[in-house]
């Protein structure tokens, strides 16, 4: 902490020393950055910016907490044709978890009216550790999945043509490469297409009570008082396995290039090198797995809806607002020190967020910029935010992803039994049903930060901007 300086309001700098290429920065009121600073983030924070090839900063997002090797809500962006690395370690081990946001025309009294049978129906998507999703498949489909994304589910009848439009690159990556996924990967996710997992994994019903953004709002297509549905997860056994294997493989490998990490959970290799390239083809791959994975739920939502409210799910309006992963790296260009530069841009629990005019972005969002979900914590608020045309300069065009963990999970459920949360969060009027209700104070809200002081030192920093709060009415969780 003595290294540790305010240079602006909610901007910090750690200034460099021993091996540090570039300072960090923090985005953080004083109370979250001394929550950093408790659990050791900001050692992370340090550690980052010894990568090689690393540029600007080594940056922490406001709900920043320990993680594997960087931070969770870290984001580097390393020089590719500079000896820039790339570090499993800074995308983690469930590869493209993110959020996305269905929105619908449901009123809230309507939802009220039907809440227990539309929480039964959701009920029915698998959830919890392992077990086998809505689309289980061979393992040669399996392998189709992770070259083809989300489209190989749209074409098979879950969901629509129209839903990969308002995904983050249409819900496919094509340096995808399923040849360099190993067996085991995809035997673990095989069986799980179409499935939440556990954690802080979630589909969470929730109604719009606050606009920020009137013109923003009109876009996405939302309105104060309206349902929607959030759901939280990844690319399950899939993400975990390439992880795990590609960590192993660079560990043995960075010795060869001449590079030293101060911990070991920094494994890297150059992106330009076999190894390195060999990564990304596999991360994009299990990314794939998913974006389908989220496309599939989404399916199923879909379906619940449907059967609880006793209609066509057209009838509903359940459209897609935006699918976006925060646990990524992907190669993108940005002009530093006056020329055009090749970064790869690590987000490990941080959310890509695009200014207006960006290409990138579906034509529909081009002039309001792109979307961010950040969900909260079951019985707190989550947010819709839109990237800035400064963000891209504060820190690659990256933002908060949640709430971000104050305590372990271990900690959180000394604090109080799973039973005894549900019951108070129904007097809160919020319906909560789990997998394994003993393990459900593991992502009890006190285990969190305070989101809407998160979202609102990225919007004061100019990382994004609030468009509308919406609060839990039910929540399904593995």
């Amino acid at each position: 902490m003595t290294r540790l300086s305010e240079r602006s309001p909610h901007v910090w700098e750690l200034a460099p020393v021993g091996g540090m290429r570039v300072p960090g920065r923090v985005f953080a009121s004083k109370p979250l950055v001394d929550k950093a600073a408790s659990d050791k983030a900001l050692d992370q924070v340090a550690n980052v910016a010894h990568l090689p090839g690393i540029v600007g900063f080594s940056f922490a997002m406001p709900d920043i907490h320990w993680g594997y090797g960087f931070p969770i809500g870290g984001v580097c962006a390393t020089d590719v044709e500079d000896g820039g690395v790339i570090s499993p370690g800074g995308v983690g081990f469930d590869i493209s978890c993110g959020v996305r946001l269905v929105r619908t025309d449901i009123e809230a009294q309507d939802l009220l009216d039907r809440r227990d049978e539309v929480v039964r129906h959701l009920s029915r998507i698998p959830r919890g550790v392992g077990g086998s999703g809505l689309m289980p498949l061979s393992h040669a489909e399996t392998r189709r999945v992770l070259a083809e994304g989300a489209p190989f589910a749209v074409e098979r009848g879950f969901g629509r043509p129209s839903d990969l439009e308002v995904c983050e690159d249409h819900g496919h990556l094509e340096e995808a490469d399923p040849g360099v996924v190993s067996q085991q990967a995809v035997e673990r996710g095989a069986p799980q297409l179409g499935s939440l997992g556990a954690g802080n994994h979630f589909l969470e019903v929730q109604v719009i009570d606050e606009i920020h953004d009137e013109r923003a709002a009109e876009v996405l297509g939302l309105r104060r008082g309206q349902v929607a549905v959030m759901i939280h997860c990844g690319s399950r056994g899939v993400g975990h396995q390439v992880c795990t294997d590609e960590v192993r493989a660079m560990d043995r490998a960075m010795r060869s290039y001449g590079i030293e990490v101060p911990d070991r959970q920094l494994a890297c290799v150059p992106v330009a090198s076999p190894e390195g390239q060999r990564y990304l083809a596999g991360m994009a791959a299990a990314a794939n797995y998913g974006r389908a994975n989220r496309q599939v739920i989404t399916h199923g939502v879909r379906e619940a809806f449907a059967s609880a409210f006793g209609v066509d799910a057209a009838s509903l309006g359940m459209d897609v607002v935006y699918d976006v992963s925060h646990n990524l790296a992907k190669i993108e260009r940005y002009e530093v020190d006056g020329r055009e530069r090749k970064l790869c841009v690590h987000r490990k629990g941080a959310t890509r967020a695009f200014g207006p005019g960006h290409p990138e972005l579906p034509d529909r969002y081009r002039e309001i910029g792109q979307p961010v979900m950040v969900p909260g914590s079951m019985g707190t608020a989550s947010y819709v935010l839109v990237g800035t045309p400064q963000g891209r300069d504060i820190a690659w065009w990256s933002t908060c992803h949640g709430a971000g963990r104050t305590m372990s999970r271990k900690q959180a459920t000394k604090q109080m039994h799973g039973r005894d949360l549900q019951r108070q969060l129904a007097e809160q009027g919020i319906v909560v049903v789990a997998q394994q209700t003993r393990l459900l104070s593991e992502e009890a809200p006190y285990a969190y930060k305070d989101v809407s002081e998160v979202v609102e030192v990225c919007e004061r920093v100019g990382l994004s901007r609030k468009v509308a709060r919406l609060r839990p009415v039910a929540v399904v969780k593995g």
